[in-house]
């Protein structure tokens, strides 16, 4: 028995409403034994804009923290010294801001250091990974060149003034979100890192001397689902050609500098709504293996709630899940053995399959020319949607089984969900007009003349190959806001609309005869209404998690629907227009986010006011029941929650809901 190991970073990935909101839940969880800070920002802040902005509505607060501009995020740091705590940071395409504001607010802590001390000080994660923006979780703003340079800068500028920081998280959690096979998680992930190193080469920041330090600085962020023995198996794939790479690509030749350094955050997909109490076990089986083989043990876990598929999560349910990986660490023997796995053969098969399989997709994707052109000709994106597609309908078919949901779905009433509303946490419903009130307040009290000199210095060096950050820092020592920064660089760069992978994907191989009787009654309705029916796939807001929406575009197109969907990021409006000018048979609305109260009766009114008040609506999302009851009260024909896994199910009900409202029953 060797001498026991450290436990891994303990985090919780938290922060809703208002950063004083978050300030006092984050320095409770502290107090708990969590050791490490998971930042989540809401949707304007990651997508670089202000909450007044009319795709913010309904956003503010709802799934992180807003932090529009410094005097937020003084207060969500409030009393938290930043350079003795471990921070990471979920933030993507407005990265390189959230990570200056965080550097000025760290300095303001520390009035006595010089500035750099304080930056050499600082220890955390920025997840700064925006491939995986593109393919599956939609916060991106910028097309990949831009993004990829910006991503570029970060890593520069933190090797040389943060050393201890991790400037990227090569993200393949949101890739398995989206229906990535392990392979495909291993071999998408590894082409990211390799697009991001081979940028950072090329731009001549980093000398040659000091490239093996930003190999050593690169983090990956994982998901670990429920078949545990499989993903114990992946991250010692991961290690195995992560190691490869960086010694035979890039010739580090220090072990430690190859080391994999990951987090993770085991599956939010796998999470039910029916039966949620046994979320529980499927949080432990995935942290094991995550855990389990010494050798590919995660640096840094953080575990979902039990009811993260009926809400959000109150404090209490956090600190169950913190108290899932106290347990583990603190009473099991666990840290007290050298690698389990070392010499086994059934592992060794298992783990050569996995890197084989990973390899060869790997080479599919450097063959187009690198992860960017692969994002830009949508082959990783319909990849991953018929990936997804294949095993939805396994679920469905019962091959793939789901305890609760799809077998043994008996079940006695739960005490944890008597009382629905209560067994979740409501965001602040004031959160946008404190957010709104902040910024009006901010811009009342800072140096117009200082805001605008920093923002024309930022506009000026993005048109140049200068860094870009400290510009950025400027800007924010000034008091310029996020969406002020975001929208600078958005004049300059543009913006981007990622493939998405809906048309090219493969849907269901064969049709059961579930979803041939649903053909039929398409057919047939589309028939007594004078031509194939259509139905418009919409996302409103800033919610970018799309798969559901791919799904169900996807299972649509395959009942014999016309399927129009333009992607994520729409107003209201624009989801009211496409429904005028496509002449639709019915809309379906997908939001995850929880803005549905706010931009579902915005539709509706806009359906209406546009002379389309008979066509139906359908929701589907993270709904809670008292929030179904309104929206169908309100006229939405038909709400659709995670418990509603049967696609051709739900055809069939859009089916019912065109009949009904066009006087076919």
């Amino acid at each position: 028995m060797s001498e026991k190991d450290r436990p891994w970073v303990m985090r919780t990935y938290a922060g809703h409403s208002t950063a004083a909101a978050s300030n006092a839940l984050y320095r409770s969880n502290l107090a708990k034994g969590q050791t490490g800070l998971s930042v989540a920002f809401d949707l304007p802040t990651q997508t670089g804009y202000d909450p007044q902005d009319a795709l913010s509505r309904g956003e503010v607060g709802k799934v992180g923290v807003p932090v529009p501009h410094l005097g937020e995020m003084r207060k969500l740091f409030d009393e938290i010294p930043l350079t003795g705590m471990n921070t990471s940071m979920t933030i993507n395409a407005t990265a390189m801001w959230l990570l200056a504001m965080y550097q000025v607010v760290a300095e303001e802590q520390n009035p006595e250091l010089d500035p750099s001390e304080v930056a050499h000080q600082l220890a955390g994660t920025t997840q700064n990974d925006i491939i995986k923006e593109y393919l599956s979780r939609g916060t991106y703003v910028f097309p990949p060149e831009h993004s990829l340079r910006l991503i570029a800068d970060v890593i520069s500028y933190t090797v040389h003034e943060i050393p201890k920081w991790n400037p990227i998280n090569i993200c393949s959690y949101h890739l398995q979100e989206a229906g990535a096979t392990p392979e495909q998680e291993l071999a998408y992930a590894l082409c990211t890192a390799i697009a991001v190193l081979d940028t950072v080469k090329s731009s001549g920041q980093v000398s040659e001397q000091d490239f093996e330090k930003v190999v050593g600085r690169i983090s990956f962020f994982v998901n670990a689902g429920v078949r545990f023995v499989e993903e114990m198996c992946k991250m010692r794939a991961f290690v195995e050609l992560w190691d490869e790479i960086t010694r035979e690509r890039y010739g580090v030749e220090d072990p430690k500098m190859r080391r994999f350094r990951y987090g993770v955050q085991v599956n939010s997909l796998g999470l039910t709504e029916a039966q949620p109490e046994n979320n529980v076990q499927r949080i432990v089986l995935e942290m094991l293996g995550v855990t389990l083989s010494k050798g590919a043990r995660a640096r840094a876990v953080q575990l979902p709630a039990w009811n993260e598929a009926l809400g959000l999560p109150r404090p209490w349910d956090q600190q169950w899940s913190l108290r899932l990986q106290q347990v583990l660490a603190f009473e099991s023997d666990l840290l007290e053995y050298d690698d389990l796995f070392d010499g086994s053969p059934v592992v060794e098969a298992k783990v050569a399959e996995l890197v084989e399989g990973a390899r060869a997709e790997m080479d599919r994707v450097q063959a187009m020319g690198g992860a960017i052109a692969a994002v830009d000709s949508g082959y990783m994106k319909q990849a991953l949607v018929s990936a997804h597609a294949a095993r939805r309908a396994r679920i469905e078919s019962g091959e793939e089984v789901i305890v609760g949901v799809n077998k043994f779905e008996t079940t006695e009433p739960s005490p944890l969900t008597a009382d629905l509303d209560a067994a979740i946490m409501a965001a602040d419903p004031e959160a946008e007009q404190a957010a709104i009130a902040s910024v009006e307040a901010w811009k009342a009290q800072r140096d117009e003349t200082e805001v605008a000199e920093a923002l024309a210095r930022l506009a000026a060096d993005a048109k140049t190959d200068t860094n870009l950050m400290p510009a950025t820092l400027a800007a924010a020592r000034a008091g310029a806001t996020t969406g002020e920064w975001a929208g600078t660089l958005r004049e300059v760069f543009g913006e981007f609309r990622a493939p998405t992978g809906v048309s090219g994907a493969v849907g269901v191989a064969e049709a059961g005869a579930e979803l041939t009787a649903v053909r039929e009654r398409v057919q047939k309705t589309g028939e007594e209404l004078g031509g194939r029916l259509r139905l418009l796939v919409g996302k409103p807001g800033l919610d970018g998690h799309s798969n559901g929406a791919e799904q169900v575009a996807v299972r649509a197109r395959d009942a014999g629907f016309e399927v129009i969907y333009q992607g994520i990021r729409l107003t209201p409006d624009q989801i009211v227009s496409a429904a005028v000018a496509e002449d639709v048979h019915c809309v379906g609305i997908s939001i995850l986010s929880g803005s549905h109260m706010e931009l579902v009766p915005d539709v509706l009114e806009g359906l209406r006011a546009a002379g389309l008040g008979d066509v139906p609506v359908i929701v589907g999302g993270i709904i809670p029941d008292s929030d179904g009851r309104k929206l169908v009260e309100q006229g939405v024909a038909a709400v659709y929650t995670p418990k509603d896994f049967g696609l051709t199910q739900i055809m069939g009900g859009i089916v019912d809901a065109i009949r009904t409202a066009n006087g076919l029953d």
